[in-house]
């Protein structure tokens, strides 16, 4: 769940919290308080965070959180829902599990996934080659049964997104077109088609026989969806004047979808993806264009792929619209190779990280989701019509008509979910809003106006089935200055961290209040002036920096990737991985260290099978991030030398990202 851009060196105004400069260098004007003010409030009055055995201080802003009071004695006495013998932490080449415990590579990019694709050549690769094998940078990874079954324990669909592209590791003899010294000089209409193709997602049939995972060879199920896949437009921005394109004159169809990061599974098991650092893609002139200020706010055009060059779809100034058609949540069938995704509307469009859901108890579902960016909000969606167990058709329409709330938080602990409804509030013509469609469009204007909270990069957001306690990554904000946490100091500059967990009134996921705690908040507890907090019973391999995304197992218990990028060694020094986290009783807030990467990897997809006795990950972008700063290398990678040749390690090889299948040693529940 990369941010696909690299930070930039603008720093918000502090007069006043003028404004705030996102990820992607827009400005964004406060109108609430920000999250760094409300947790600072929060805690200033509490001096016991739940389920701890000892208090944890919490000092002004010359002394912050610093450390856990109980020895570790006390600690290791508290019962954890994991059993597992932890990992230890490090930085090497290769990935590496929990002893008792095999990692096997079940996909690789440029693997076959529909029938007639041909066999991964390195050296000669295509577009039309490309669009039939697994793409590039894997990320989200959902589970779906067979139609007919409910199990996933030994034969299921894997749904699986391919965020973005690094072209510099995937082809020979290629610089870095991103770098500033470089500027795409090299690419070519071939090599962007190359990247197009490798977008989008993969659904393909998996089977698990002697106890490892294999890809079913040939299956009907098996599909690539990429940058240039038809897909159908869907809910109230669907026909809208500013969705038209020359392409598409009824603003009702669009090719292809972008940058898919996380996602999620619904109920009647569709695969929903989730298109986040769309920007990037688009390039042209935003000033004086009639979508300036809209665009402006989502980071338009970013510049960061040549596509507009070669493909005027992504030249804003030659397709006026088109950027307005992505950004959204998409609904794919996994069951039918040959039907259409479709965008759904309703649920916003920003830069989206999940889209997770529940079946709230009066059948209604409930999508949450982050938009990943420094300072941006986290959201949910209430469908209006109810789940029918019996009519899966039915439910394809479900997430067409309901509400989009955004979430408000105050400094007791409390929350409000605020309506994005056109004509409610700030949300009319005076502001520039003339239709629902307007609204969805311009979620993040609708969203700041309504006084929405400002967050630490909110990423997954995902409610557990059990408990109903939903939980929100938030995975950073080095941004965050000290003139904007205004009462107690909530760690300004803060590139660690927290795990948030909020509880919706009366355990209704539509009620539109809810209350919500800080389970950890990353980082090395032994450095006083990081102001980590985390269970006493956290050792040294166990705490974490940059929660990322999640995932709860059948269980109940709640699990964690993490995506430090390249600032994985000021972060925490080690690279990403899996960490059980405990949410309950006296372990509550203790973590420990499952799975760890390759070098320059991203921690991303972890996904269960139905026993709980498979966990799926993503390994996202191995030998990437931050080689520079490994000692084992200490350069940057490129395809003929790079930090690590995970998973192959043979010569003729590249890189791979990659879905790695977990399992115990001799069967048994992951991590009990």
């Amino acid at each position: 769940m990369s941010n696909g851009n690299a930070p930039r060196s603008s720093v918000p105004d502090t007069d006043a919290y003028a404004k705030l400069t996102m990820d992607d260098g827009s400005e964004m004007p406060i109108t609430a308080p920000t999250m760094g003010d409300v947790i600072a409030s929060r805690f200033g009055r509490r001096d016991l965070m739940k389920g701890l055995l000892a208090a944890t201080a919490i000092t002004a802003v010359s002394s912050p959180l610093t450390a856990i009071l109980a020895t570790r004695a006390e600690a290791q006495s508290v019962g954890s829902a994991f059993k597992f013998n932890e990992l230890a932490h490090g930085v090497d080449a290769n990935h590496h599990v929990a002893p008792g415990y095999s990692a096997d590579v079940l996909i690789r990019w440029g693997d076959p996934v529909t029938a007639d694709a041909p066999a991964f050549d390195p050296l000669n690769q295509t577009a039309a080659a490309q669009a039939k094998q697994f793409g590039y940078n894997c990320d989200f990874t959902g589970v779906v049964p067979l139609p007919g079954s409910n199990d996933t324990a030994n034969r299921a669909l894997l749904c699986v997104n391919h965020e973005y592209t690094q072209t510099y590791l995937m082809v020979p003899n290629l610089a870095d077109q991103q770098a500033k010294d470089v500027r795409f000089k090299d690419m070519t209409k071939a090599l962007t088609e190359l990247e197009m193709a490798a977008h989008g997602a993969s659904v393909v049939e998996i089977a698990k026989q002697g106890g490892k995972w294999s890809v079913v060879k040939g299956s009907p199920y098996n599909r690539r969806i990429t940058a240039e896949t038809p897909m159908r437009i869907s809910g109230p921005a669907a026909g809208h004047a500013r969705m038209k394109t020359s392409y598409d004159a009824a603003g009702t169809s669009v090719r292809g979808t972008i940058n898919n990061c996380a996602g999620g599974i619904t109920a009647w098991g569709s695969y929903l993806t989730a298109e986040e650092n769309f920007n990037n893609y688009f390039s042209g002139k935003v000033e004086g264009h009639k979508e300036e200020a809209n665009y402006k706010s989502y980071g338009i055009p970013g510049g960061e792929y040549a596509w507009g060059t070669f493909i005027d779809r992504f030249d804003l100034n030659k397709e006026e619209n088109e950027p307005n058609r992505f950004g959204w949540i998409v609904e794919i069938d996994p069951y039918d190779a040959n039907s259409t995704p479709v965008k759904r509307t309703a649920l916003g469009r920003f830069k989206h990280e999940g889209a997770e859901s529940i079946v709230n108890a009066d059948g209604r579902v409930v999508v949450y989701s982050g938009d990943d960016e420094r300072f941006a909000f986290v959201y949910k969606f209430v469908t209006a019509g109810r789940y029918n167990a019996g009519d899966r058709a039915a439910n394809f329409g479900l997430l067409d008509s309901g509400t989009l709330y955004v979430a408000k938080y105050s400094d007791d602990g409390k929350g409000e979910w605020l309506p994005l409804v056109y004509g409610q509030g700030p949300l009319t013509a005076a502001n520039g809003f003339n239709s629902q469609a307007d609204v969805l469009i311009e979620t993040r204007k609708a969203a700041r106006l309504l006084g929405a909270t400002p967050m630490d990069r909110p990423e997954d957001v995902e409610a557990n089935k059990r408990t109903n306690k939903v939980y929100v990554m938030l995975t950073n904000n080095d941004r965050r200055q000290a003139a904007q946490v205004d009462k107690i100091n909530d760690r300004p500059g803060n590139l660690w961290g927290q795990v948030l967990e909020m509880t919706p009134a009366g355990n209704d996921h539509a009620a539109t209040a809810f209350t919500w705690e800080v389970l950890v908040k990353g980082g090395d507890p032994k450095i006083a002036e990081v102001g980590a907090m985390w269970n006493p019973a956290t050792t040294a391999n166990g705490w974490f920096a940059c929660p990322d995304g999640c995932a709860i197992d059948h269980q109940g218990r709640l699990w964690i990737t993490t995506d430090q990028g390249g600032g994985w060694k000021k972060a925490s020094g080690r690279v990403d991985g899996v960490y059980a986290l405990d949410t309950e009783g006296a372990a509550r807030g203790t973590s420990k260290l499952f799975y760890r990467v390759p070098v320059g990897a991203e921690m991303t997809g972890l996904s269960f099978a139905s026993d709980d006795q498979t966990a799926f990950v993503a390994v996202q972008h191995p030998a990437a991030d931050g080689t520079e700063l490994w000692d084992g290398f200490g350069k940057k990678s490129t395809y003929a030398e790079p930090a690590t040749r995970w998973p192959d390690f043979k010569p003729d090889m590249p890189t791979r990202p990659s879905v790695v299948a977990i399992t115990k040693q001799g069967g048994g529940v992951i991590g009990s």
